[in-house]
């Protein structure tokens, strides 16, 4: 197993590093969100977010944050396994943490140039969008994929599966004969 992944970065790294690409003239992207379980409609955000500048810097929320926003049985990966994940990907260039409820006070540290949300959230309610155009920058609202959530594959978990995990089966790793877990 390898270590952390370099993209993963302190907020006072990510601000550093923004300073760096705003000397240099690149456009830096932000955008933020639980990404509990990955799926294609986050992936779909992130590789269009990319495509709208030279940097991509994204937020995760902390697990205690994750919590306070989806309920108590949330969130179903831990913050660093969400975070490697999200770095994993080709379009992200840089994943911080935040703590609070909201990126607002990222997203004041960091001053993106474009800050971008799903086409779900209202342009009014977008937190940061302030921030960002009083300082020149714009907000993006990206079109959603439609039919892909994580409470919709939560919801499909335990419709196949139920609530006990019944029928899920641990099937045997080819290589070894021992039970994948």
């Amino acid at each position: 197993m390898t270590g952390p992944s370099p993209k993963i970065v302190s907020r006072e790294e990510a601000v550093a590093w923004r300073r760096d690409l705003r000397a240099a003239g690149s456009a830096v992207v932000f955008t933020n969100g639980c990404f509990d379980v990955l799926h294609r409609g986050h992936v779909d955000l992130l590789r269009e977010a990319r495509s709208m500048g030279d940097a991509l810097v994204v937020g995760i929320n902390e697990d205690a944050s994750v919590r306070r926003l989806k309920g108590e049985g949330r969130p179903l990966v831990p913050g660093e396994d969400r975070a490697e994940v999200i770095a994993a990907l080709e379009a992200v260039d840089r994943v911080v943490f935040f703590s609070e409820d909201t990126p607002g006070h990222l997203i004041e540290a960091l001053r993106p140039d474009i800050l971008v949300k799903g086409a779900d959230y209202e342009l009014q309610d977008i937190v940061g969008r302030r921030t960002v155009e009083e300082s020149g920058g714009r907000v993006a609202r990206i079109r959603i994929t439609t039919g892909r959530s994580t409470q919709g594959i939560i919801q499909t978990v335990l419709e196949r599966f139920g609530s006990g995990g019944e029928g899920i089966s641990s099937p045997r790793n080819p290589r070894s004969g021992k039970e994948n877990r």
